[in-house]
This record gives structure tokens, sequence and C-alpha cells, in this order.
């Protein structure tokens, strides 16, 4: 029973991180095409955020805490680094 559960969850799992391969192609498509420097900010934001989703998808289908970790860093990162673009914008925004 705990096998079926466990093989279900990993296939589940799996499923996901193909399905979150769409915004993630989406958002490249964004920050390399988008029109100005906050949409591309944005769209490296939801790219963090992607990258979060896919390493918690990984930790559960390999079973692995690592990844967990590593999804921590990634948050963290992108979100210092999403303040910083905000500074930088605000600034460049006074300038003008």
């Amino acid at each position: 029973m705990i096998e079926t559960v466990d093989n279900l969850l990993t296939g589940a799992a799996m499923v996901l991180l193909l399905l979150t391969m769409v915004p993630l192609a989406i958002s490249a498509w964004r920050m390399i095409v988008g029109p100005g420097y906050a949409n591309r900010f944005i769209a490296l934001d939801m790219l963090t955020g992607v990258a979060v989703a896919v390493a918690a998808l990984t930790a559960v289908a390999t079973a692995r805490r690592e990844f967990l970790d590593i999804a921590f860093g990634v948050a963290l990162i992108g979100f210092i680094a999403t303040c910083a673009f905000a500074a930088l914008l605000e600034r460049k925004g006074d300038d003008q």
C-alpha cells in the first residue's frame, strides 16, 4: 500500500515537473523579448518562482530533502534580487 502511494506521488511530481516547463518557457521568452526593464524584472521574478517549484517537486520525486534547501536559497536570492531591481528602477525613474 505504501509503495503504491509513493509511486503515485512520484508520478504526479513528474507530471507536474513537465507542466512547469510551460511557465518557464513563457517567462524566459518575456525576459528576453520584454519591451521594458520592468517587464524583464517581473519575468526574472517569475523564473525564480518556477525554479523554486521545480526544486520542491524534485524533492518530492526523488525523496531527497536537499532540494528543499536549494529551493529556499533560490527563493531568498530571488527576493533580494527583486528588491535590488526595484530600487534600481526607482532611482532610474527619478533621474528622468
